[in-house]
Formats: C-alpha cells, sequence, structure tokens
C-alpha cells in the first residue's frame, strides 16, 4: 500500500499551481494584440494621447537632457539615503551627543545640497528652454 505524506501532497499541489500557471501565460500571450507583440504593449499610444513625444530623438540637446534627468535623479536618491541614515543616526544616538551632532550635519548638508541640486535643474531648465524654445 503506498503511503501519502503530508510533504508529497504539498509538492504536489505546488507542482500543479506552477503548471497551471506557465500554461495560463502561455494562452495570455497567444492572445495579445499585434502593438503588444511589437514590443511597446500600447505605451506610445498612451504617450500620443498625453501629447508626450514617443518618436527617439538622438540630437544632443535630449541627450544631455536625459543625461542631467538621470544625474538629477541619481542625487535625489543619495540625499533620500543621507537623509534616512542622518535620521536613523540621530534616533540611535541614545544620548550620546557627539554622534547626535553629527547626525544633525548629515542632515543639514544633505538638506542644503538638495536645495543646491534644485537650484542648478531650476537654471539648467530656464536656460535650455530659453535656448531651445521648449520647457525641459
Amino acid at each position: 500500500m503506498f503511503l501519502v505524506s503530508k510533504y508529497n501532497k504539498i509538492i504536489f499541489f505546488n507542482l500543479i499551481i506552477v503548471l497551471w500557471f506557465l500554461i495560463m501565460a502561455q494562452v495570455a500571450l497567444a492572445q495579445t494584440p499585434a502593438e503588444s507583440k511589437a514590443g511597446n504593449y500600447g505605451l506610445n499610444t498612451t504617450a500620443n494621447v498625453t501629447g508626450l513625444d514617443t518618436t527617439n530623438n538622438k540630437d544632443l540637446p535630449t541627450i544631455i537632457g536625459k543625461i542631467i534627468g538621470a544625474a538629477l535623479a541619481f542625487l535625489g536618491v543619495v540625499f533620500f539615503i543621507l537623509i534616512i541614515y542622518g535620521g536613523y543616526m540621530w534616533m540611535f544616538s541614545m544620548g550620546n551627543e557627539q554622534t547626535a551632532t553629527k547626525a544633525k550635519d548629515i542632515i543639514i548638508a544633505a538638506v542644503i545640497g538638495l536645495v543646491i541640486v534644485l537650484v542648478a535643474y531650476a537654471i539648467t531648465s530656464y536656460i535650455g528652454s530659453t535656448v531651445a524654445g521648449t520647457p525641459v
């Protein structure tokens, strides 16, 4: 007589679920519209409705703008991490005045750096819109 253990039932049930999802994924992919098979999944249509530019501009101002945007996004993440780190240090300083002061200095420096980056972005955006005639 074949004994089915509890673990065999769990393994069999999980195997059935995985196979079911694999089969359903194939069915869903077989029913996608032609636009999805092209790789844009309707995003170009939605962007055109909202007025966004979907052409792949390879001119120099567009490339520079994308680089500046990526750098500013990276700096935003860095400032966020510094604020979290400073807050963590301040919370867990446990009355140590030296650690609390260091944490406060980190937070102040991060806020000052964020203000400098935002002002630099505003100046770059203004100059870019003035020279190119379109807002960045």
